[in-house]
């Protein structure tokens, strides 16, 4: 079965929705048996490469709100992170475009280090002091390596604005084909779809329904001509003399 997470690295629920996903997914019998696939969606996709600002300026801004209801809701954020036992600084983080990082993750795929990288770009954009966005490509090279990614490859990558950006924008358009307008957005086996960061139960809930409703393979009926020659563990069948 495989599981498709659409999802922001500025997105703080993504954080937080990731976590509470695995903590059902680990509790799932057939979790070896899941594959996990993550998807771009941009939160601010017109944001230029260079436009870096404060958290709680981008959502006074973006959102109407005075700086202490943006700064209650960070610090709420906070508490949601810390009970699924993620670190999560509620003052001084920035934010800014994320396309780049979205470029890395189709890469971090292809090498079969995707969640890895991940797990540790929303560790560094959600609870380091250092930012993800000012410090230029090397430091998104340096989180790449530490996710098991050659240096090189990252920084030509990083280089290369076309790299892996039709993927980017190939899962954009697919987000919006599924009806997703924000993330995180979780879609099983193409059946089902979870929108936000759910409690634990709720994705316990949608992978037992999902994985039990899944379509066993129907044979199209032969009628008088018998079962077709095949080759198997045991060898091949040998062809007969009429």
């Amino acid at each position: 079965m495989r599981v498709e997470i659409w999802s922001d690295i500025a997105c703080p629920w993504c954080y937080v929705g990731k976590a509470r996903f695995e903590k059902a997914l680990a509790a799932f019998p057939h979790r070896d048996d899941v594959e996990v696939v993550h998807r771009s969606f941009e939160l601010d996709p017109g944001r230029a490469k260079g436009d870096v600002q404060p958290v709680i300026t981008m959502l006074t801004r973006k959102y109407g709100m005075s700086e202490a209801q943006a700064q209650a809701g960070e610090d709420n954020l906070g508490a949601q992170a810390a009970a699924e036992g993620l670190d999560y600084r509620t003052r001084g983080r920035d934010h800014g475009n994320t396309f780049d990082m979205h470029r890395l993750l189709h890469f971090a795929k292809e090498q079969g280090r995707q969640d890895e990288l991940i797990q540790i770009l929303y560790r560094a954009n959600f609870a380091e002091e250092r930012s993800v966005f000012t410090e230029g490509d090397e430091r998104l090279a340096e989180l790449a390596v530490e996710a098991g990614l050659d240096a090189e490859a990252v920084r030509a990558v990083l280089a290369d604005p076309s790299r892996y950006a039709d993927e980017v924008r190939a899962d954009e358009r697919e987000a919006a084909e599924l009806g997703a307008s924000g993330v995180p957005f979780f879609v099983l086996d193409r059946k089902y779809g979870v929108s936000g960061a759910q409690p634990a139960e709720v994705f316990t809930q949608a992978l037992s329904q999902a994985w039990g409703e899944r379509s066993p393979l129907k044979l199209v009926e032969q009628g008088d001509q018998g079962d077709g020659a095949a080759c198997g563990p045991g060898g091949c069948a040998v062809p007969q003399q009429g």
